[in-house]
């Protein structure tokens, strides 16, 4: 049977930039190895499935090309997008509720994933950092500037050896607006470099939070593609904020 996905551009009010999710509405999960060979197909950094539940709320499980993973904010945007703005998803990682603002920007509750410090791994192919810690999601490596973030070209296979799901490379913000730029690598999930990374912001809202002494925040991403995330401390949850567009519908053939 047909299987039909929208792709949406995240964190962008702009087509062909942000991070492309995407996104399958169903009356039920397909099997898990259905689900990893469509993400496969799709080739994006995720691919989301949401079902419908009878109270209005609806299941969520999110797919990178090789891996099913825990947590994911760009493809729960997009998923937020498809269904109208607001919705609340039963995921991984607890229920996660997403609004839709007056001025069309889309509001998700997420946990907070603070970093604790530590040192470095041997071998991690990163000159000039300034600090190093880990959450139970990523590695988060601070550099001199945000000059340094923009310029990295990384040794990939040296953190895909980084025992966390992704590395989070940050600084803080170099133009008006912005109060911290990061890029995102997870060549151990099968994503050489995230173009956006939702979750990775759950880490950053309270990293920079703490360092700028602030609960709001403006994060930019800074890859080919770019997209920006608001940041909003919440007590132990991290309120991120985003726009997306809608920019292909796909109808898969080969069940």
């Amino acid at each position: 049977m047909a299987l039909e996905l929208t792709v949406v551009d995240a964190f962008t009010d702009r087509p062909f930039s942000g991070n492309p999710a995407a996104v399958c509405v169903t009356d039920t999960f397909p099997p898990e190895q259905r689900m990893q060979h469509v993400a496969r197909e799709m080739a994006l950094s995720e691919t989301a499935f949401v079902v419908p539940r009878g109270d209005g709320t609806h299941d969520l499980r999110w797919f990178t090309p090789a891996v099913e993973v825990d947590l994911c904010g760009h493809a729960t945007l997009a998923a937020a997008f498809v269904l109208g703005g607001g919705a609340d998803f039963h995921t991984r990682s607890g229920l996660l509720g997403c609004t839709l603002g007056a001025d069309g920007w889309i509001e998700m509750d997420f946990p907070a994933d603070p970093a604790g410090a530590s040192a470095p791994p041997a071998g991690l192919g990163i000159d000039d950092v300034r600090w190093y810690g880990t959450t139970p999601f990523f590695a988060l490596v601070e550099l001199g500037g945000a000059a340094a973030v923009r310029d990295l070209v990384p040794d990939l296979g040296a953190l895909a050896g980084v025992e966390r799901q992704a590395v989070i490379v940050t600084a803080a913000g170099d133009r008006p607006g912005i109060d911290c730029v990061s890029r995102v690598f997870a060549p151990r999930v099968g994503i050489p470099e995230d173009p956006v990374t939702g979750s990775a912001h759950c880490a950053l809202a309270v990293y920079w939070g703490d360092r700028l002494a602030r609960a709001a925040l403006v994060g930019e991403q800074a890859s080919a593609r770019g997209g920006t995330v608001r940041m909003r401390r919440a007590g132990e949850r991290v309120v991120l904020g985003g726009q997306a567009v809608r920019v292909s519908e796909v109808r898969l053939l080969v069940a």
